[in-house]
């Protein structure tokens, strides 16, 4: 097993808790409409605006937590765990010496160099969905996640990733994470929760027949986006005592934790 607590080996296709269908599923939302999958809202992203929000949640999520942590950006390595296309890349870039973004989606990275085509700070590295293998062991001044936990489909693997995130890190470096110990209103309602497992289910084939294309076509008519219709998008939630048990068992110090009980929930700390 993984550092990270992944699913066994073996894991049959279509399991969306297994790190290709995770991948799978992120590309497909990246090739659709990879801003309205970042960060949703009613109206369309253009680039701009786009971006903009990125360095909006720099200034609310980072600037704040810098003194507590201790941070010298100038002179730090940072490693942004979830980038996507770079929407809050773009602004650690531009105050940080050297930014590691990293992604379980090769279409996400794909597009998020295309959109930073003079941005020699910054490194794009492909990761499993299920681990931060390719990152080395205590080669990270800080490490940074936002709206990416609240995704992942398995407890295991998110609790997996806040192990190592502690890994990467050197002594003395630093983290802020973000994610969920309490789940927002969903879009698929109470009932569409209940059905999660079904309709994920009746997406593989059956005796060779798929009826993905017939199960997404009756959820576009009942007013539902199928590709926030499994747990790839709608994630799981953390109860933040494992949570801190976790980044305890990593050799983390927790210098404070925001939002307990709430959709944001935020943990920060330094590796001892």
């Amino acid at each position: 097993m993984s550092a990270a607590q992944g699913p066994r080996k073996g894991s049959p296709a279509g399991d969306v808790t297994s790190p290709q269908e995770i991948r799978r599923r992120w590309d497909e939302r990246a090739a659709r409409d990879s801003f309205h999958y970042i960060v949703t809202r009613p109206d369309a992203w253009d680039e701009a605006s786009f971006f903009a929000s990125g360095e909006r949640d720099y200034l609310l999520t980072v600037e704040p937590r810098i003194p507590a942590l201790g941070l010298h950006p100038e002179s730090a390595t940072m490693l942004e765990v979830g980038c996507g296309v770079g929407r809050m890349t773009r602004s650690f870039s531009e105050r940080f010496r050297r930014v590691v973004a990293v992604d379980a989606s090769l279409e996400m990275l794909r597009r998020g160099r295309a959109l930073h085509p003079n941005a020699p700070t910054i490194g794009w590295v492909l990761t499993s969905g299920a681990d931060l293998r390719p990152i080395r062991s205590e080669s990270m001044d800080f490490v940074y996640s936002f709206l990416v936990l609240q995704h992942v489909p398995d407890r295991r693997i998110a609790l997996g990733y806040v192990g190592e995130m502690l890994r990467v890190l050197k002594r003395g470096g630093t983290f802020a994470f973000q994610f969920r110990s309490a789940r927002e209103p969903s879009a698929l309602g109470v009932k569409g929760r209940l059905l999660q497992p079904a309709i994920e289910w009746l997406r593989e084939p059956i005796l060779g027949i798929r009826l993905q294309d017939r199960i997404d076509r009756l959820l576009v008519a009942r007013g539902h986006d199928p590709l926030k219709s499994d747990r790839t998008w709608s994630g799981v939630l953390l109860d933040v005592r494992r949570v801190l048990e976790r980044v305890w068992a990593g050799g983390g110090s927790v210098l404070g934790v925001d939002g307990w009980g709430t959709p944001f929930t935020w943990c920060m700390g330094v590796k001892a």
